[in-house]
């Protein structure tokens, strides 16, 4: 029942994980982080540009298996400082989704070293 996604180098993984998992008719993806998937290299030093490269990212996942965000049904989003760059994250979030956007769960992760912003989704591909 559980296939293992196509890669990308969009977003390569940098440790023993996959970037995303086929089960069903749904595809679950490993936490994208705000990397340049050619340097390894985060990009941006505030919330906004560290989520729009998460976002390019994940896009990147989604687009090597015909998905696109209107596909996204659940996200699981980490920021460092939750309080502090909920507002412009949120931004670029939303500036991703149409109506009626993702469930979505977004917690405050102290230990994301340089990175502001870490995603992952559950998509739909039926």
């Amino acid at each position: 029942m559980k296939n293992e996604l196509k890669t990308t180098e969009g977003a390569p993984p940098l440790g023993a994980y996959s970037q995303g998992l086929v089960v069903g008719d749904f595809v679950y993806t490993s936490g994208v982080c705000p990397l340049d998937p050619h340097s390894g290299e985060v990009v941006g030093d505030d919330a906004a540009a560290q989520t729009h490269r998460v976002m390019r990212n994940l896009g990147a996942i989604l687009a090597a298996h015909g998905l696109g965000f209107d596909d996204v049904v659940k996200s699981t989003v980490h920021l460092q400082h939750l309080k502090r760059d909920f507002a412009a994250y949120n931004e670029v979030y939303e500036s991703y989704f149409s109506r009626p956007y993702p469930v979505r769960t977004t917690v405050g992760s102290e230990l994301l070293e340089d990175m502001l912003v870490e995603i992952d989704c559950v998509s739909c591909r039926s």
